[in-house]
């Protein structure tokens, strides 16, 4: 019998009642397929592979993360909460030790989700990974995380909800923005005047094969994860870098897949996007699964599978090169770069235009931020949908400093005398508490 040199957690959930249309991209069929081919492999007679069954969030676990506009029941439904549960599922098994790692295939997907939620964006409506990691956080009292997202689309919405917590690295690997859903991941959006540099976004260009990506996981993404040292490190797997991938123009492989998971070492994969439903995901994802157990997975090929036709092109491979030595020199200046980005105790504000494409919906924000060197910063968010409501959210991060706990108490009371916003939120980490105020009540 086979065994795996690393116990492996899975769960799989498809979510058979959720779906944009029926012929969308992001459909059931996206699992369905890798299950079966889990099944046919004998991935769970392997020694060490251990199923689990999603759990099912609450809406608490999400205020943790977002504030939902006007609330969690409003832009969810039962699939996400499971979808969300499974991560969670895998997540506490880690944590508890019960496997060395596990491996979320859920759905929906989650990483464009930002922390104020009026609707979906890139088929998002609520962060999975995010939510997860949030409750790692709370309940095993884990301060230092990592998340490599691989996705083929900019993950935005983590990187939207991590851009001031300077205890979170987030990197984000993807096609460049010009090129692709959602325009944004340059290399010069960096994070927050309290988390500069803890935000590393890695724009490739079409065109890049499995040699670019092993460059910039090697070169670049495990020299940042050796110096910041988190405690856990997650894997936002999306897979539609695939070079059969409809939405996307990369050329990376299954083999590339299991070789990246191999040098990364997540100790927990979360499913994001890859919709080429038969011709990759199901070697993909054998692939991730195999290399997560200390496994033999180079007979892990796809039919079609052509390395002459999959060759990177130099200029690519030049283009790639100058970026990795950007994206070092902003990590190496990350400690500069917050000394100088604004006096302690001030308030530094960013204006933001969201346009939620799922939903068609257009938001406009107003944040402000408390500059601090100890905690993520007080932090407030004006925010304006059309259509929609006029909202505030007030975060306190979860190790708030006494100042921008103080600072944070302030701005929620202040907000309260408004007569221009229909509702009031405060994400009280420190005391993992979730306030709503109604101005009409």
């Amino acid at each position: 019998m086979l065994k795996a040199s690393k116990k492996t957690g899975l769960v799989f959930f498809p979510a058979f009642d959720w779906a944009i249309d029926p012929t969308h991209p992001e459909r059931e069929e996206r699992l369905l397929y890798t299950q079966d081919q889990v099944m046919e492999e004998g991935v769970f007679d392997i020694e060490g592979v251990v199923e689990y069954k999603p759990d099912i969030v609450t809406a608490h676990d999400i205020q943790r993360t977002h504030f939902c506009v006007p609330d969690e029941a409003s832009v969810t439904t039962e699939s996400h909460m499971i979808s969300a549960g499974g991560a969670a599922a895998i997540a506490r098994a880690v944590m508890e030790k019960e496997i060395a790692n596990g491996f979320a295939l859920v759905r929906p997907p989650g990483h464009h989700a930002m922390r104020m939620v009026h609707g979906g964006r890139g088929f998002c409506y609520i962060n999975i990974e995010a939510i997860m990691v949030e409750m790692i956080r709370q309940k095993y009292h884990v301060r230092r995380v990592a998340i490599v997202d691989t996705d083929c689309h900019h993950g935005d919405g983590t990187n939207d909800i991590y851009w001031h917590d300077p205890d979170t690295l987030f990197i984000s690997i993807h096609q460049d923005g010009r090129t692709l859903y959602p325009g944004s991941g340059f290399t010069g959006e960096l994070g927050g005047p309290n988390a500069k540099g803890s935000n590393l976004n890695i724009p490739l260009p079409p065109g890049t094969a499995t040699e670019g990506y092993l460059e910039v996981i090697q070169s670049c993404v495990l020299p940042a994860i050796e110096e910041f040292k988190p405690e856990i490190i997650v894997n936002s797997a999306g897979q539609d870098n695939h070079y059969t991938d409809p939405l996307t123009n990369m050329n990376f492989s299954a083999q590339g897949y299991a070789e990246l998971t191999t040098l990364l070492k997540p100790d927990i994969a979360v499913l994001e996007g890859g919709y080429s439903i038969e011709g990759a995901l199901p070697y993909v994802n054998l692939g991730i699964i195999l290399a997560m157990a200390g496994m033999d997975y180079s007979r892990v090929v796809e039919p079609d599978y052509n390395p002459e036709k999959l060759k990177q092109p130099s200029n690519v491979t030049d283009h790639i090169k100058r970026t990795v030595r950007i994206i070092n020199d902003y990590w190496s200046k990350r400690h500069e770069m917050r000394e100088k980005s604004g006096k302690p105790g001030t308030i530094q504000e960013r204006h933001r235009e969201i346009f939620y494409d799922t939903d068609n919906i257009f938001e406009r924000q107003k944040e402000k931020i408390r500059i601090c060197r100890d905690c993520a910063g007080a932090m407030e968010i004006d925010s304006q949908a059309m259509p929609g409501t006029r909202v505030i959210g007030i975060h306190i991060p979860l190790n708030a400093c006494h100042a921008c706990t103080e600072t944070g108490y302030d701005m929620f009371e202040q907000a309260k005398k408004s007569s221009r916003h229909d509702r009031l939120f405060l994400q009280n980490r420190p005391n993992d508490q979730y306030i709503i105020h109604d101005y009409k009540s």
